[in-house]
């Protein structure tokens, strides 16, 4: 699909009338799973496909390259839009910002977000006016081809700072970006403040505000347009692997052992858009 139409395709998704729950997989099988549980659209998560890796999240140790690989992957077994959480746009200028956005354009992707994290835990975040000027350069390299996410990790980096978060949100909607995101605004009224501050641009949630895990419908009545899940649905794959790996430690093989046979795995990769 030429890169307007996935791009006009996806941005459909998020100005509908209760926009989109946006899963993040980490692997063929998992991507495969949840387009068959019949969700329109995935994404990646940085922070899942590092610990697959064994690397840690947000420090530059996964490179652009394979990240684009990891979403070409799920894009093609399932068809689905992908969303790349691509970080800070891997690399510190404003040229590797739209080298990255242009080679996710190429790949196939349908959406990138752009962070305004650093990688450098003595400076996690970046001044606001690099910050915008990065969002700036991800829309002009976007080319309308691709959903630009506009992010901050203030909340997540321990910048408890509702005004600088909206300020930013703002101006990265003012630069062109087509949807923003703070992971974990400090409670439904902070996200609803958000919400209202950027209409009419569609925001992201990270599952929900810091204090209580909502509802979908609860967060779609607060306005909010696109629902992640992030590194969640691995954690929880790992949390039941936990669980077997000490069944399996206790001699409980039984308990080990549970879990999807693989004539469920053949039928799903058998079903795959190769």
């Amino acid at each position: 699909m030429p890169g307007s139409e996935l791009y006009e395709e996806f941005m459909a998704l998020h100005t509908r009338e209760g926009g989109l729950v946006m899963p993040n997989a980490w692997d063929g099988l998992s991507a495969l799973v949840l387009a068959d549980a019949g969700f329109e659209a995935i994404g990646t998560s940085s922070a899942a496909l590092a610990a697959t890796l064994g690397r840690p999240d947000g420090r530059h140790e996964v490179t652009r390259g394979e990240h684009l690989e990891h979403a070409r992957l799920l894009g093609r077994l399932t068809g689905l839009p992908v969303n790349g959480d691509f970080e800070d746009g891997y690399g510190d200028t404003r040229e590797a910002v739209a080298a990255t956005v242009e080679a996710a354009a190429e790949h196939g992707l349908a959406g990138i977000g752009i962070e305004d994290t650093s990688g450098r835990p003595d400076r996690p975040i970046r001044d606001f006016d690099e910050a915008v000027d990065r969002v700036r350069v991800a829309v002009a390299a976007a080319k309308r081809r691709i959903v630009v996410t506009g992010r901050t990790d203030n909340f997540i980096q321990g910048r408890p700072d509702l005004d600088d978060t909206i300020r930013r949100l703002t101006a990265f909607a003012e630069v062109g970006a087509d949807v923003v995101y703070a992971p974990f605004p400090p409670d439904l009224e902070a996200l609803r403040a958000i919400v209202a501050a950027v209409a009419p641009t569609p925001v992201n949630v990270l599952v929900s505000p810091a204090d209580k895990v909502l509802s979908v419908a609860e967060l779609r009545q607060a306005g909010v347009k696109r629902i992640s899940l992030g590194p969640f649905l691995y954690a929880g794959a790992m949390a039941a692997l936990e669980q077997a790996a000490k069944a399996l430690v206790a001699g409980d093989l039984a308990t080990a052992t549970a879990g999807m046979g693989f004539d469920r795995i053949g039928e799903l990769i058998a079903g795959a858009k190769n």
